[in-house]
């Protein structure tokens, strides 16, 4: 049940009782989801991190908050189809656009895009929560496809780590819809 209301106008509307559809999952709720605990970010590279926030193994898409606590670098990718990311913390962009994203910035990648993210150096760390849907497309120096990340890569990655810092594999089933 939610908190109970004390002064709000609304706090005599009671909850509906069927909340879910018979076939329906429960939400993910996660408390503080940019956490300062570590242990819940797997490294998605040398230099950035990843805390899963909810999966679909069935859609290839996932929610995430990618984090960077000093200059980072993902590998050049390209997207065949969109990406929605609104920035939490810290800054970053891409080396192909002329934008730098800080706190409370929005962007929303087009299906086609190819780029290099990168983390600047700030006094707060890069957090960028991110809605990925598809691959990402790997690039080599020219721009030319080299190899490719999917949703199950990265289950497979969040499992192995946290199976490493002792939260369990299992956790990371917990935010499959």
């Amino acid at each position: 049940m939610a908190e109970a209301a004390t002064t709000e106008f609304w706090k005599d509307l009671k909850p509906i009782e069927k909340v879910f559809q018979r076939d329906a999952l429960p939400e993910v709720y996660l408390a503080d989801a940019p956490s300062e605990d570590e242990r819940f970010y797997v490294p998605f590279t040398e230099t950035v991190f990843s805390r899963p926030l909810w999966i679909s193994p069935t859609q290839n898409k996932w929610c995430d908050i990618l984090m960077a606590k000093r200059a980072g670098l993902v590998n050049r990718h390209y997207h065949p189809h969109e990406v929605f990311a609104y920035t939490i913390s810290g800054k970053w962009g891409y080396l192909e656009h002329d934008w730098t994203a800080t706190a409370g910035d929005f962007v929303y990648e087009t299906p086609g895009e190819g780029h290099t993210l990168v983390a600047y150096e700030h006094e707060d760390p890069m957090r960028v929560f991110f809605q990925v849907k598809g691959p990402l497309i790997w690039l080599d120096e020219t721009g030319e496809p080299d190899g490719f990340f999917d949703v199950h890569n990265y289950i497979e990655m969040c499992r192995n780590h946290y199976d490493e810092v002792g939260i369990g594999a299992d956790y990371i089933e917990t935010l499959f819809r």
